[in-house]
């Protein structure tokens, strides 16, 4: 538990919210509060913003959700706590290992709403549930949260980046939108706020692929287009857990660099169909963090890890910390040779809880000739670090099958 001691402020002040965010600091009483749009509009920053507001002004509960939430640090905990001391806020709260408390009384709770629908359905008097990332939340949890946020004059804030036009989430809140409800659809050229650097990023992609544009940094929904690496083979399910102690696990692990997530997955296969179970990643990643990044995954410590060969000091340090980490061979042509054998799979089944693999396979694209439309046989360097680790974790059979073709290449195990 971190107390905080300093004296508090005589006056607290926040910077202005963009105009279009403007909906989590206004005083009326809304069922719903809604913001979705693209990449770098403040929409988080905005609402965790407007919810320190709440907890300040008198004792509320603060359910934050999402929909799953393996440990504290997958939830939008250190948010909230980087906003509270970025504001010089500190002495107003108590941070405990999982939850925020308000000198007042105010506290943030922090839940995931899959597989928790008795946890959920007994939290009594929340004043605000916070959906963070709710593109992912389905229909089920929808209907579990919704009649449990039941206080008087609670209300549900919801933010997210649109995905797929048929997602829950965006048929509930944007295709048939709620009464009593407040919805703004914002992306970065409405953020006052938005890093210089985020702002170059959205123009170089404007001029290379437009659509892929104005998916990621316009939040429109993007169609599979033909030209995806991955098209007609896969597909967001919610499959059964296998036999752990039947089944043959692949990890596959991509290092991040500077802006780059590290992206790890897991994944097995079932006769001719590929399954992608678990991932765990993201930027800013320490070194020393990365053994709990990877932990977060199931039997990542009893099965090889096979990872990008350009860090070896990394697998080096990882094989210390007691993971198999073992560097993936790379030979001429073996990004082509590892997305021909993963399209080889009758279908790919990627579980709703791998949100960033599906935005991948969706966004994972061949080049397009900009004159003629036509698809190009050059893969995009682009949106690729789970694929990648994909790719990696399937080296065995990839290398088995190269084998088995070409009588020459040597077998990884």
């Amino acid at each position: 538990m971190r107390k905080t001691t300093e004296n508090r402020p005589a006056s607290i002040s926040f910077p202005p919210p963009p105009p279009k965010l403007g909906l989590f600091f206004a005083p009326d009483f809304r069922r719903y509060r809604v913001a979705y749009g693209g990449r770098a509009s403040g929409k988080s920053w905005a609402a965790v913003e407007g919810l320190i507001i709440r907890a300040l002004q008198k004792p509320v509960r603060i359910l934050c959700c999402r929909e799953y939430q393996v440990t504290i640090r997958d939830s939008i905990k250190r948010v909230i706590e980087d906003s509270v001391e970025r504001f010089g806020l500190s002495a107003y709260f108590t941070f405990t290992e999982s939850e925020i408390r308000c000198f007042n009384g105010s506290v943030f709770m922090f839940r995931g709403l899959h597989n928790n629908v008795s946890e959920i359905k007994s939290l009594e008097n929340i004043a605000i549930a916070y959906v963070e990332e709710a593109e992912s939340v389905s229909e089920h949890s929808w209907n579990t949260l919704i009649p449990t946020i039941r206080a008087e004059n609670s209300e549900i804030w919801v933010v997210f980046n649109p995905r797929d036009e048929k997602d829950a989430t965006y048929q509930r809140f944007v295709v048939h939108p709620p009464g009593n409800s407040r919805i703004s659809f914002v992306n970065y050229t409405d953020n006052p706020y938005c890093p210089a650097v985020m702002a170059e990023e959205a123009e170089n992609c404007r001029r290379l692929d437009f659509d892929l544009y104005s998916h990621v940094w316009l939040g429109r929904c993007r169609k599979i287009s033909e030209a995806a690496v991955f098209h007609g083979k896969f597909e967001m399910y919610e499959f059964d857990p296998p036999d752990e102690a039947k089944t043959r696990f692949y990890y596959g692990l991509d290092f991040g660099y500077s802006t780059d997530p590290n992206a790890f997955i897991r994944c097995f296969v079932e006769e001719n169909e590929l399954f992608i179970d678990y991932e765990s990643g993201g930027t800013g990643i320490d070194l020393d963090e990365m053994p709990q990044m990877l932990d977060r995954v199931p039997g990542a410590r009893k099965w090889p890890i096979r990872a990008d060969s350009a860090r070896p000091e990394t697998i080096a340090h990882l094989r210390r910390r007691g993971f198999n980490t073992v560097a993936c061979a790379k030979w001429k042509g073996s990004v082509e040779d590892g997305i021909g054998f993963i399209r080889s799979f009758e279908r790919i089944y990627i579980h709703p809880r791998c949100k960033h693999v599906y935005e991948e396979f969706q966004l994972y694209s061949y080049k397009i000739d900009k004159n003629s439309g036509e698809i190009l046989p050059i893969v995009v360097d682009a949106y690729n670090h789970y694929c990648d680790a994909l790719r990696y974790a399937l080296e065995p059979l990839i290398r088995r099958r190269g084998a088995a073709a070409t009588g020459t290449m040597a077998l990884s195990f």
